[in-house]
């Protein structure tokens, strides 16, 4: 018996008629707090947000890294992301210096950095982090990563788009782009936890996304089973650049940045092409090991 083919425009209506149920059941049906497990309609319930998101935390400007428990706090106007790469608060306008409310904001008189980016600074010219990888919300990005929880992607864009839009001088992207995975790697796991992140915040953003602007031309292996100077030297070479960045403002995006190499190397890459400046965007950071 041969089997007809359903005609492609059959196949398109069939297509959107099922990605409208899908976004008339999230609307209409409770979901769960993808922390607590109690009922809710948004993602993360209106108590799992008050209790893990909201702590205040300063951070390196370059790699995000936290700086210490005592360390002054930095305030925003939105409750629940006090965890952040910079230290400005304010527009995520370049240059305009007040708030959306209209309010001024004082500029630092000088930045922060991690003794390590005093050093020896890295690629890449900025970081913002919306929380520190730590029990529940690891279990965030396990569920992203490794069980295609997609949902918990555009969760962290929207926050970090919200990051953005509330950290003095951050933004001004040109083109949004994921840390690429190897051709092996993403065949396995059948999609990006990066670009499941980097695309729902572009278009949050206003930006383009790109999820071709960086090529793996290595496969590593598994950046968690190395230490701090094999994780350095794994991905050294694995990154190339596909696209025109030429003078261009790059935002990469990843799902935890734990020592930093492999955003490193892919700012690396990114700035022997012509990248202007590189800023991450992850939505968890780990201590520096």
């Amino acid at each position: 018996m041969v089997r007809r083919s359903v005609p492609r425009p059959v196949r398109v209506v069939l297509s959107q008629v099922r990605a409208l149920a899908a976004r008339i059941a999230t609307v209409a049906l409770p979901n769960r707090c993808a922390l607590c497990g109690n009922l809710s309609h948004a993602v993360i319930c209106t108590a799992c947000d008050a209790a893990y998101w909201n702590e205040a935390r300063l951070r390196c400007d370059i790699c995000a890294v936290p700086l210490g428990i005592g360390a002054p706090r930095r305030r925003h106007r939105h409750t629940g992301f006090g965890h952040t790469g910079s230290g400005h608060t304010g527009s995520g306008r370049t240059g305009s210096g007040h708030t959306g409310s209209g309010r001024t904001v004082t500029a630092r008189a000088a930045a922060y950095r991690c003794k390590a980016c005093r050093t020896a600074p890295p690629p890449f010219d900025a970081t913002l982090a919306l929380a520190d990888y730590r029990a529940p919300l690891d279990g965030l990005a396990r569920g992203l990563k490794f069980h295609a929880r997609l949902a918990l992607g555009a969760e962290f864009a929207a926050r970090l788009a919200r990051l953005v839009d509330d950290t003095r001088d951050a933004g001004g992207f040109d083109v949004v782009a994921p840390v690429p995975l190897s051709h092996r790697r993403l065949v396995a796991r059948g999609y990006n936890q990066a670009w499941a992140i980097a695309r729902p915040l572009a278009r949050r953003l206003g930006v383009r996304a790109d999820a071709t602007l960086l090529a793996r031309v290595a496969d590593t292996a598994p950046q968690s089973r190395l230490d701090r100077r094999a994780r350095r030297d794994n991905v050294a070479a694995a990154f190339a650049v596909a696209g025109d960045v030429a003078g261009r403002h790059v935002a990469l995006v990843d799902d935890v940045m734990t020592s930093g190499a492999t955003l490193a190397a892919a700012a690396h890459a990114l700035k022997a092409a012509g990248a202007a400046r590189v800023t991450n965007l992850v939505a968890l950071r780990t201590a520096r090991d």
